[in-house]
């Protein structure tokens, strides 16, 4: 870890307790940005598994599934031995999208949140057909059962049924517009299998509540479920 006074505000900022709901996700967009700020620069080691729980206020399972996802991506490699560790990777992979500057990212994200949040909050509040049920539930298991090529098309898929579930036409135009580019910085990083898997019992959550006519626990789902991707693209983006 690179050292010098001028560093301790990034430090504070990247090494504080994540959220517990979207662990994984805050956990491997913390360790992103440690990277990207250069608070350890490509070459040098992250500090212990137990150092970085205790920093980030989760399990050491977590961390080092969080490091695994970074490995698997080619962020960190892992070194035996006397000096091994967990080292940033140098180089560096290259990424396409250039940086998210904060003002879009907030018209981005918090767009995606009103217009997402509120879709699956009028979902939840119809009384939708045995068709518009089916359909749902149709995009949900296109997702569950996706190939990695497939998944984020599939899930783009089913965010836009939801909203189309939500009885409000003008609706649906404007989030796929807002997904659309979204997916564009999605695209910016490589798909994570653990992070899938997390998104995928939210897709559940989220299903259940609005099929159960449930709006709050609807709207609180999804916009849990926004936080986890939003965490990721800050992480490796913004």
């Amino acid at each position: 870890m690179t050292g010098g006074g001028e560093e301790a505000p990034a430090l504070r900022a990247v090494y504080r307790p994540v959220r517990r709901s979207n662990a994984l996700e805050d956990t491997v967009a913390r360790i992103a940005q440690t990277i990207r700020v250069g608070v350890v620069a490509p070459g040098e080691a992250l500090p212990p598994e137990r150092a970085l729980a205790e920093l980030y206020g989760v399990s050491r399972d977590t961390v080092r599934t969080a490091i695994r996802e970074l490995s698997d991506a080619g962020f960190l490699v892992a070194r035996r031995g006397r000096y091994g560790g967990t080292f940033v990777a140098d180089p560096l992979p290259q990424q396409e999208a250039e940086p998210l500057d904060a003002l879009a990212a907030a018209d981005l994200f918090g767009m995606r949140r009103v217009l997402e949040g509120g879709a699956a909050r009028a979902a939840a509040a119809r009384t939708m057909t045995a068709g518009e049920r089916d359909a749902l539930w149709h995009r949900r298991a296109a997702v569950a059962h996706a190939s990695l090529g497939d998944y984020r098309r599939l899930d783009s898929l089913l965010h836009l049924s939801i909203a189309e579930a939500s009885g409000i036409p003008s609706l649906v135009p404007l989030v796929t517009e807002n997904r659309a580019r979204v997916n564009e910085w999605l695209d910016a990083f490589p798909l994570l299998p653990r992070a899938i898997e997390h998104s995928e019992a939210q897709h559940e959550t989220i299903l259940q509540a609005i099929l159960t006519g449930r709006p709050d626990a609807a709207e609180a789902a999804m916009l849990d479920h926004l936080a986890a991707s939003e965490a990721l693209i800050r992480g490796f983006v913004v």
